[in-house]
């Protein structure tokens, strides 16, 4: 029975018993005897119902409670309104809680929520197959202590979690897992685990086919060169117009040569990318030598190279990839912006990080071609890429430098005014270089 409390009905019923006993009280001259009988009786009848609730509470395994009038009968009435309340809630957050693990356990990834101390609070059946991980078994056991992984320990010590997590399987040995991490819910993470191995494989065969077709390109290229060479020596035995085929051919060769060359450096930087191979680099020696080098390619061109060169700033890394790096940028000013422009080029630490960078005052990019300009082989205008000799694969291989060094690679554009080519590495990556090191950089 659903009762409705009313104040003024409680109040004027409590006044009516007390008037009833003060007029019995009087009526028979006993009115503190009469008093005491009736508080002992409404003693007795709040215990008795107090003792009832205790035992519907505590004992009495039924859903409704104890019939009753009056006070008690709002209480009971309350606490059984307040309890049907709380199972609807609870009904309805089991069925949300059904529904989450019903679709994460459709996930075709293992799932896992952990707590900010990477504790398991969850995880969906995939996860016992990829990782290992049982639940509820290993609840709150944390990530690191079931699946031991020196990769995993450094990547959650670095608590970066923009880009995924590479490793092995612990139950698999073959098969390579990826791992990513994203804040969810209230101090809360949600994991999500994929087998990569045979996207990986895929890769790693890509990667062996280039680098094997290129390798095998490098001997026959190299044969034609040297042929094309001894041809053009005897250039007078021969009329203009098989001079200029021959000389055709020899440019064609050189870019194909040149785009062979390319494709085994992408394939080594692609390789290294797994291999923690680092050394003290003093770039500003480093740098001079592509000066050098580029002072030849610029005669033609004529640009105003301007440099502004930190004399005392090394960094830790892979010399021949920063080279390639740095080169492919600096070559691309130069082939890329027109006759008597001007190009400048800064080694420099700003804050965090320490920038390599590379201006000019060249045709500039479209918004739409910078996002793709990392891409193989991509490029904004082919015409202009042939008369460069570009292959497209220059800024590709500074992307993949890039990652390998924990650096990142920016582009900047305005369209017919310029643009900028930086990339960032991690300050905690670079060192004073010493007297011995230092080298001036002329302009």
């Amino acid at each position: 029975m659903i009762y409705r409390f009313s104040k003024k009905q409680f109040f004027s019923r409590i006044l009516l018993v007390i008037s009833a006993l003060v007029v019995v009280g009087l009526l028979f001259d006993q009115l503190q005897l009469v008093l005491l009988i009736g508080a002992t009786i409404a003693l007795t009848w709040n215990y008795k119902h107090l003792l009832k609730l205790v035992t519907w509470l505590w004992q009495k395994k039924l859903i409704s409670p104890p019939e009753s009038t009056g006070i008690w009968g709002h209480v009971y009435d309350g606490i059984y309104r307040r309890t049907q309340k709380y199972r609807r809630k609870q009904r309805d957050l089991n069925a949300r809680i059904r529904e989450f693990r019903d679709g994460a356990e459709a996930l075709p990834d293992a799932a896992i929520v952990l707590g900010l101390d990477y504790s398991i609070r969850w995880s969906n059946k995939k996860a016992s197959y990829l990782l290992g991980i049982r639940w509820p078994m290993d609840n709150g056991q944390r990530i690191t202590n079931l699946v031991r992984s020196p990769e995993l320990a450094t990547y959650i010590g670095k608590q970066d979690f923009s880009n995924p997590c590479t490793l092995l399987s612990p139950e698999h040995q073959h098969q390579r897992i990826e791992m990513r991490f994203m804040p969810y819910g209230d101090e809360q993470y949600l994991l999500l685990a994929r087998d990569v191995s045979q996207s990986h494989r895929v890769e790693k065969m890509r990667r062996d086919f280039v680098a094997n077709v290129s390798h095998e390109l490098k001997t026959p290229l190299t044969v034609v060169r040297g042929y094309m060479e001894m041809i053009q020596e005897q250039t007078d035995e021969f009329s203009a117009h098989w001079a200029r085929t021959f000389n055709t051919i020899e440019q064609q060769v050189t870019r194909m040569d040149r785009l062979v060359e390319q494709l085994l450096i992408l394939s080594r930087v692609e390789v290294n990318a797994d291999l923690e191979v680092r050394a003290m680099i003093n770039v500003p020696d480093l740098i001079a030598a592509l000066i050098d080098d580029v002072q030849v390619l610029n005669k033609d061109k004529q640009h105003k190279l301007v440099f502004d060169i930190d004399e005392s700033l090394g960094l830790k890394g892979n010399e021949s990839e920063l080279k390639s790096a740095f080169a492919n940028l600096l070559v691309n000013a130069i082939n890329y912006t027109p006759d008597g422009g001007e190009i400048k080029v800064s080694w420099q630490r700003l804050g965090k990080y320490c920038v390599y960078q590379v201006t000019d005052n060249g045709v500039g990019i479209r918004e739409d071609d910078i996002k793709r300009l990392t891409e193989r082989f991509y490029r904004v205008d082919k015409s202009r890429s042939r008369d460069t000799g570009g292959t497209g694969l220059g800024l590709a291989i500074v992307k993949h430098v890039a990652q390998h060094h924990n650096a990142e690679l920016l582009i900047s554009s305005v369209l017919h005014r310029g643009s900028t080519f930086k990339i960032e590495f991690p300050a905690h990556d670079s060192f004073i270089l010493g007297e011995n090191y230092s080298h001036p950089v002329g302009q």
